[in-house]
């Protein structure tokens, strides 16, 4: 009997073999969250141990020259669409600015047209709410955090990387275990449900953005041969990360499916705590080490925004041995998957990116001279030159006026700005073109939409509020804890005109928490409601009679012992169904 399993385990592997050799690739894409380019051992780090991503990294083609944004979300908004990130109106982490047009084919949209299966696991930060959710953009299997990282506002209250609630198709459900463990065990279980049929899995981990959180047993070490806190469990976290890219490997060999997989390794930004800020590593004795670059996280110098990718198809004779030493993109990657794979074009889509697959195949193959922009914005409008970078391959022009010849100094040490005159006009001139094509874009709105059959009632949040002071937003659990006196806007689009029930906290509904205000009020364009809050009470709820369409949504919480107010950090808006359903209303003041 023993032998007759055996033999029919071994046939039906045959046939899976042979199904994966006709059809097309599977894809892979793992995007780790402020890992940096010199976060890996295979880069020159001598502390870090990262065996799994060494052997990817050797057995990939390797884009040597690949940028990013310098921040989270725009990353993963040029990644999804292949367009630069403020196109897609995603130039911030929060106040609004981290919610993708509507009107954007995502990644996961072209997929999906083509036959793929679909899923996504970790971080998606491009919208929490209808129409921006990773289930309106295409993928038909998410396992998601809220927000751009465990513990932030929108993330599921008390979320603390072990044992967390996430939402699962659109529904939070709680899980066992620690985040990017959990996060890959349901990447392997959607593979294992679509071994025999084309899919698409994006794992975009939180780690290791912080909080800096990860088991004992892979941060002692660290601690233990000097590296200092909190680099100690970012390196932890990169570790453990790591050891579930070996386990995910090993499950795709184990199905037959590794060598017709198409895997891609990134990060979206350089490394936030892979280096000593001061120079001096405090509790520890190790330095950190960035790969001789310039600049971390949200910096517009190549420490900043060059980070890893690798990409391995051997089915497709993509494997190890290439370094790609030209100018490459994160908008890159959708155009190279397209060609790669076979896909539809998606019409009306005009793309930033460029297809790699020539330079994948041949690194010497004639490549076009290119110029790509990189900026870090923090406002609600973007200003011209704004920790800008226009790179080429030889040059880097920063800020407008500092000139970097990335051939003999790429550390950006030396300015030679007054010695290359032309060259920094010449840059500027397209730089200049560039922000003139991105002005459509700064004009618009990543609307949330409310009313809607896929999201009513809808909850709304503080992070997304737009407001001038981007200190002013409470974008995690601990700023909303500290009850901070902070106001702002959403922009919203009513999908339909009606009557809609407003429900304002100052936690969410399972903290239990009392208001601490006597008096609330909305305003929704030119509507308004105003109410009594009970004593005690841990809500108060207002209705409006709304016209359909886009405007802008305000809410206070007055204290008036304190003469101050403050904004609803928490607003759940219901479409009522029928007339009859309309409370009574509330007293007005």
């Amino acid at each position: 009997m023993k032998k007759l399993l055996l033999s029919v385990f071994a046939a039906a592997s045959l046939v899976t073999a042979a199904i994966a050799d006709t059809r097309p690739p599977n894809v892979v894409v793992i995007l780790t969250d402020d890992q940096g380019y010199g976060d890996l051992a295979c880069h020159g780090n001598t502390m870090i141990r990262t065996p799994n991503l060494d052997r990817l990294h050797g057995e990939s083609a390797r884009l040597a020259n690949f940028h990013v944004d310098p921040t989270c979300a725009p990353t993963r908004a040029a990644l999804m669409t292949g367009r630069y990130s403020t196109r897609t109106g995603v130039w911030h982490t929060i106040m609004g600015r981290s919610l993708m047009y509507r009107d954007e084919v995502t990644m996961a949209d072209v997929f999906k047209a083509s036959g793929y299966r679909t899923a996504m696991f970790g971080k998606w930060h491009l919208g929490d709410n209808y129409p921006m959710r990773p289930e309106d953009r295409g993928f038909e299997e998410t396992v998601v955090l809220g927000g751009g990282g465990i513990g932030q506002t929108p993330d599921c209250w008390g979320n603390d990387y072990n044992d967390d609630t996430y939402r699962h198709n659109g529904r939070w459900e709680r899980y066992r275990g620690y985040c990017t463990d959990v996060f890959f065990d349901n990447a392997i279980q959607f593979i294992m449900a679509n071994r025999d049929r084309p899919f698409f899995a994006y794992i975009a981990t939180n780690v290791p953005h912080s909080p800096y959180v990860a088991p004992d047993k892979y941060v002692r070490p660290y601690t233990q041969r000097g590296v200092p806190r909190p680099m100690d469990s970012f390196y932890g976290m990169i570790e453990n990360m790591d050891e579930n890219v070996g386990r995910l490997r090993a499950r795709l060999k184990e199905l037959r499916l590794e060598e017709n997989t198409i895997l891609i390794f990134a990060s979206d930004n350089g490394t936030s705590a892979g280096v000593v800020k001061d120079g001096h590593p405090g509790d520890g004795t190790w330095p950190g080490f960035n790969a001789g670059m310039r600049g971390i996280k949200s910096s517009e110098y190549d420490g900043g925004h060059r980070t890893p990718c690798f990409i391995r198809w051997p089915a497709g004779g993509i494997d190890g041995g290439r370094e790609v030493k030209r100018l490459t993109a994160h908008f890159d990657l959708l155009p190279t998957l397209i060609d790669l794979c076979g896909l539809a074009q998606p019409e009306g889509v005009r793309f930033d990116g460029v297809s790699l697959e020539p330079l994948l195949r041949d690194t010497e193959v004639a490549w076009p001279e290119r110029t790509l922009f990189v900026h870090r914005q923090r406002s609600e409008i973007p200003p011209k030159w704004e920790h800008s970078a226009v790179m080429t391959e030889r040059w880097r022009l920063n800020n407008g006026s500092e000139l970097y010849d990335m051939r003999g100094d790429p550390g950006q040490t030396n300015d030679v700005a007054a010695a290359h005159a032309g060259i920094v006009a010449a840059l500027r001139e397209r730089y200049e073109a560039w922000w003139e094509s991105l002005a459509p874009a700064l004009l618009r709105h990543g609307y949330i939409v409310v009313g809607s059959e896929h999201e009513n009632p809808a909850q709304l949040n503080c992070m997304d509020w737009h407001d001038d002071d981007v200190k002013n937003i409470p974008w995690n659990q601990t700023q909303i804890k500290e009850t901070r006196w902070a106001n702002g806007y959403w922009m919203i689009d009513v999908e339909r005109a009606g009557h809609y029930e407003f429900t304002l906290r100052q936690q969410p509904d399972e903290a239990h928490f009392p208001l601490q205000a006597n008096r609330a009020r909305v305003v929704v364009g030119g509507a308004e409601a105003k109410a009594f809050v009970t004593e005690g009470a841990t809500r108060v709820k207002l209705t409006l009679r709304l016209p359909a369409g886009p405007a802008k949504l305000q809410t206070w919480l007055y204290d008036d012992a304190d003469g101050k107010s403050r904004g609803a950090f928490f607003v759940e808006i219901q479409r009522l169904e029928q007339e009859s359903r309309v409370p009574d209303a509330k007293p007005t003041l």
